[in-house]
């Protein structure tokens, strides 16, 4: 790929009609249920360029978990980067597919949505439901983008497959690209709680009146993961981190804390919840990267960065995903998968607020329309992180 460093840093983007601005025009197919899901992959394979979003869930459940998934699939379909939204459902599941729609349709973008006991079977509800996302398309591809404020920008911050050089290298250039944004008036996503633990007390530490907070969603993770009869540290660091020369969870720990850079957080919030203030957020998701991705994205990130020392190919489905590595052999041996290597910081041959530099320039680009490699390879991971048990 060839990188196009932005000279003026204007960022470009699409406006919707609820203010938001995203850098990417998707229109996307979304199954209420996962009994819809081939409804939307035909939709999507007979309307190339429709996006479709499956998962396993929608189904059997209550309480917290039925909120988390509503949330999640809601916040998706609200996402600036979503053009137009249609929601497939069966009919008869938990999350139903006219009150995801109506949700969505609150920020202005055109939803409809289509059920398959209703529309008489599989066949008949992916024609219908190529019918409606084909014109919305026509108009996605040829929306002009305009200038976009730097307030209006959300980026999410990731790391998965670590080892000893996330800590020392990509992570770092991650946070100090956080600050730079910060100061520009945007919002940085910091999550992965179980990635906090052992260095949370730093976090509260310069964080003021969120601090409390910060320490409340780790010692509730915690306290969770304890009631199931288990020890965090059993799946934390990960054989992957261990094999990469991460000995325990904090000092994995010590190193995914320099993702958010060195700006307090401002506001605390739950997973996929969207933030009401702008600067460093932390949000309260799992380490697991694909979840924790799309409960950022769910959470209005319209860009990710992913920090990746043995290397990840993981993707998302409507945001563009960063990969910055800083481990040399990583570079070379995946260079397919990774975007930006970081590895001359751990040599001696550049500092962070060089590569910071140079990766805040690829992520105007990639705001601007040029591709990540997970977005030119088709990675589109989705999972949606559960609380409970199905019914």
């Amino acid at each position: 790929m060839v990188f196009l460093a932005s000279s003026d840093l204007q960022l470009l983007g699409y406006r919707r009609p609820d203010g938001s601005c995203g850098v990417r025009n998707h229109v996307v197919a979304i199954a209420s249920v996962v009994c819809a899901n081939r409804v939307v992959e035909n939709i999507a394979q007979l309307v190339p360029g429709v996006i479709p979003i499956t998962h396993p869930h929608g189904c059997a459940l209550v309480g917290p978990d039925e909120e988390r998934v509503f949330r999640t699939l809601a916040g998706t379909g609200t996402n600036p980067n979503v053009a137009a939204v249609l929601v497939v459902g069966l009919g008869c599941e938990t999350i139903q597919s006219g009150q995801l729609a109506d949700a969505i349709a609150k920020s202005g973008k055109p939803v409809e949505h289509i059920v398959i006991q209703e529309e008489g079977g599989t066949s008949n509800t992916v024609a219908r439901g190529a019918s409606i996302v084909r014109p919305w398309l026509q108009q996605a591809v040829s929306a002009p983008r305009e200038p976009m404020p730097w307030e209006e920008l959300v980026l999410g911050t990731e790391c998965g497959g670590s080892d000893t050089t996330s800590g020392l290298a990509a992570n770092p250039t991650v946070g100090a690209l956080a600050d730079m944004l910060v100061e520009r008036g945007a919002t940085v996503i910091l999550s992965e709680t179980t990635e906090l633990i052992g260095a949370e007390h730093l976090l509260a530490r310069r964080s003021g009146d969120q601090g409390p907070a910060i320490l409340a969603v780790v010692d509730r993770y915690e306290k969770e993961v304890m009631r199931m009869g288990v020890d965090i540290r059993g799946g934390q660091p990960t054989p992957g981190n261990q094999a990469g020369g991460l000995t325990t969870i904090e000092e994995k720990s010590l190193g995914a804390i320099h993702k958010g850079g060195t700006t307090p957080v401002r506001q605390v919030v739950e997973y996929a919840e969207r933030p009401t203030q702008k600067g460093l957020i932390l949000m309260d998701t799992p380490g697991y990267d694909v979840e924790s991705v799309v409960g950022m994205v769910a959470g209005g990130a319209q860009i990710v960065t992913f920090t990746t020392g043995r290397g990840s190919p993981t993707g998302n489905p409507i945001a563009p995903v960063i990969k910055i590595t800083g481990n040399p052999a990583t570079a070379v041996k995946m260079a397919e998968n990774i975007d930006l290597d970081a590895s001359p910081i751990v040599k001696g041959r550049a500092r962070v607020a060089d590569k910071a530099r140079e990766l805040f320039d690829l992520m105007v680009a990639v705001c601007n329309g040029q591709l990540t490699r997970a977005e030119s390879l088709g990675n589109r991971e989705f999972n949606i992180s559960r609380i409970g048990w199905s019914l």
